[in-house]
């Protein structure tokens, strides 16, 4: 168990607050482990009503530890990396998102797989995959499109440009852009117990019946993405640019 993920029940809300300041809550091995431990918990605990993924009032996340990830990179579907994946994706429970600041890689791709997300109008959100020589993951290739269009989807896959949270909302990306990051922790936290009031099963089924077109084709893309991404690692383009990363830092 690591500080780097605090756990924080509050009537019947699980809130995940991801814990690095120094690191600008970077994602390691242990995080993601921790989180996937903590949503499949959370999942079949009837005591938990709702769950809530945040940072601090300042930055959600800056992504992948490059540091961590290097050392030991995801080399299969059975990495941390995915297991988390597919713990949100298979979570029953309402999953929400508090975001501020910096939002990148996997710190934005995870928002298109929670129930409800906030962000500060001025986060800044960007999936630079190309940019490090990878291939866009956690089904981003799949859901971008449907919702934005290919055109702009691929602005933000192809060139690996960043948005605000303003944006974010403004595209449906996001479900309300609020003024600080404090607003939105507080209205995350809001809107989490809210569901302390409503029946657990009508909540359930209600995401179920949402989610079920789309769940096996979007697990299969995620697999899909993930095998692709895997064999990108490898590449002289990614060794090269996050190696230099490292270099940079």
């Amino acid at each position: 168990m690591t500080d780097a993920i605090l756990l924080h029940r509050e009537r019947g809300l699980l809130t995940l607050t991801l814990n690095r300041p120094d690191k600008k809550n970077a994602l390691t091995r242990a995080m993601y482990a921790q989180l996937a431990h903590a949503l499949r918990d959370a999942d079949q605990d009837p005591e938990i009503n709702a769950v809530l993924i945040c940072g601090s009032a300042d930055c959600f996340t800056a992504g992948n530890d490059i540091a961590d990830f290097l050392q030991a990179p995801p080399n299969s579907l059975d990495s941390p990396v995915f297991h988390f994946m597919l713990a949100l994706l298979d979570c029953r429970k309402p999953v929400i998102a508090a975001v501020a600041g910096a939002a990148v890689g996997i710190g934005t791709t995870l928002l298109l797989h929670c129930d409800l997300v906030y962000v500060s109008r001025d986060a800044r959100l960007r999936m630079p995959f190309v940019n490090l020589g990878l291939c866009p993951e956690f089904g981003s290739s799949l859901i971008l499109p449907r919702l934005l269009g290919h055109a702009k989807a691929a602005e933000l896959l192809l060139l690996g440009e960043g948005f605000s949270g303003e944006q974010a909302a403004a595209w449906g990306l996001a479900s309300e852009a609020m003024g600080s990051g404090e607003a939105a922790l507080a209205k995350a936290r809001e809107v989490g117990l809210r569901f302390e009031t409503l029946s657990a099963d009508a909540v359930a089924i209600s995401k179920q019946l949402m989610k079920a077109p789309d769940r096996e084709q979007l697990r299969r893309v995620i697999e899909e993405e993930g095998a692709l991404f895997v064999r990108r690692l490898k590449s002289p383009e990614a060794v090269a640019a996050l190696s230099g990363f490292i270099n940079r830092g």
